[in-house]
């Protein structure tokens, strides 16, 4: 069975979703891979959010591993120097040095992973943003987007490298982001209306953001599915395909478009 290891804060009901998505298409069939731990940088007792985590991980029966990344920094003593990060990744390979991953999905975890970490395990993360798209978080991205006038955006799997959102894509979808109903949305920017409410509540943002949440589960559960069928295999830093070929990213647009439809999420 194909190993996965689960990396997550567990700071959100977002986390606890994804992982029962992702559960839920194993059981199913869809999916024929398996958890093999899910590891935290909090432990119990430290947020009400993540112990909601730790009880749903405990309800299904998976290994858990945790190290606080708060209290080893506190311990630590040095909250400018980037040592206590070394060292705690450290620490991490430590506790899961018995597990043997193949794949390794970072799913909310706030934690920006080390080279040696990086080396030791195979990781993937989702970026709101296709390939060559903008790096940031979800706000920062949706901002370029509306500033640059962007005509498409996507969601992006990429693999994980110690510099933030720079790493090779995995796997990908595109959506666009002109015409109906985007559109008359756009004129009210463009136009740059006085009456046009700015942050998170501008209609445009919005709207943008949740097309991109539409496609999120289902590209990851996709992008799981496509390295359990070792379509895809990730490899010294590198995306392969099944022919052995260096891939810039797989193209699953139609197919998660597909699920979109079906109201998969």
């Amino acid at each position: 069975m194909y190993g996965i290891g689960w990396f997550s804060t567990g700071r959100d009901k977002a986390a606890r979703d994804l992982l029962q998505t992702v559960l839920r298409n194993m059981d199913g069939g869809e999916l024929k891979a398996e958890i093999t731990f899910v590891f935290s940088n909090r432990e119990p007792g430290e947020a009400v959010e993540s112990d909601l985590f730790f009880n749903l991980v405990r309800d299904y029966g998976l290994p858990v591993q945790y190290l606080s990344s708060r209290r080893f920094k506190a311990i630590s003593g040095d909250y400018l120097s980037p040592e206590w990060r070394l060292e705690y990744d450290r620490g991490v390979m430590e506790r899961l040095k018995g597990f043997q991953p193949e794949i390794c999905v970072l799913a909310g975890y706030m934690l920006i992973v080390g080279e040696e970490m990086c080396q030791r395990y195979s990781m993937i993360n989702l970026h709101p943003a296709a390939p060559g798209g903008p790096p940031g978080t979800w706000q920062e991205v949706i901002w370029k987007l509306i500033e640059a006038k962007a005509e498409e955006t996507g969601v992006m799997m990429h693999l994980v490298t110690p510099e933030l959102d720079k790493g090779p894509p995995v796997a990908y979808c595109t959506f666009p982001i002109r015409g109906e109903p985007f559109d008359r949305y756009w004129k009210g920017v463009e136009a740059c209306s006085p009456a046009q409410p700015k942050g998170e509540e501008n209609p445009l943002f919005r709207l943008i953001r949740s097309e991109g949440l539409k496609r999120e589960f289902p590209l990851i559960i996709a992008t799981l599915k496509a390295f359990s069928e070792r379509r895809i295999r990730a490899e010294d830093g590198k995306v392969f395909s099944a022919t052995g070929e260096v891939t810039g990213g797989y193209n699953l647009t139609e197919e998660i478009e597909e699920a979109v439809k079906r109201g998969a999420r």
